[in-house]
């Protein structure tokens, strides 16, 4: 497992993947799907994160309200003892049609991504959702959080791509360009809500 807490050493937002799913299994693609559930992996998964959260303070768990991601949040909040609280804002990117459908094949001209760059952040598969749509609901609550609550520190539950954009936005940096750098399941990263965000 993949912990970050020593890059950003006084975050204010850790972000957590989801546990391996049934459809990660099968390779199949996701996005707002709700169909998929954490497989035993996942669920074990989830416990040694779990684990490796119990020693830090957390004011409140936000998860997506997505399944795999509510399941995850159930397993880790039970562990450090918090109620958990749901964001539609942290779902995973939509990515239309193609959800359900092979991961091989989904392209580069409908996801924006080639060779681990992103190389055109409003590519979308029919029916889905760019990339500069989805760091700007990444963005969205960042602002939010900040504003409902400035002095606490957030775990949140949530999915890959999700992850990189609210680094990306967290850090400034444009997801134009950016690499697209692997998040496996049940990863932590640590980051720190830029000080000028606010909820408009």
């Amino acid at each position: 497992m993949s912990v970050t807490f020593e890059r950003v050493e006084f975050s204010d937002l850790v972000l957590v993947r989801h546990g391996q799913s049934s459809w990660n299994e099968l390779r199949l693609v996701q996005g707002q799907n709700d169909e998929a559930r954490l497989t035993e992996k996942g669920r074990d998964q989830a416990l040694r994160a779990a684990g490796e959260l119990r020693a830090e303070h957390f004011d409140r768990i936000i998860s997506s309200d997505l399944t795999r991601t509510v399941q995850t949040a159930e397993i880790i909040a039970e562990v450090l003892g918090l109620e958990i609280e749901l964001d539609v804002n942290l779902r995973e990117r939509s990515y239309g049609t193609a959800e359900g459908g092979s991961l091989d094949a989904i392209t580069a001209a409908m996801v924006g991504v080639s060779d681990g760059v992103i190389v055109d952040e409003e590519a979308r598969a029919p029916g889905g959702e760019s990339l500069r749509a989805l760091r700007e609901r990444a963005g969205h609550f960042v602002r939010e959080s900040s504003e409902r609550w400035p002095e606490e520190r957030l775990l949140v539950v949530t999915h890959g791509g999700t992850i990189r954009a609210i680094r990306s936005y967290c850090a400034g940096t444009p997801m134009q360009g950016s690499e697209w750098d692997a998040v496996a399941n049940c990863t932590i990263w640590a980051v720190s809500r830029p000080k000028d965000a606010t909820g408009s």
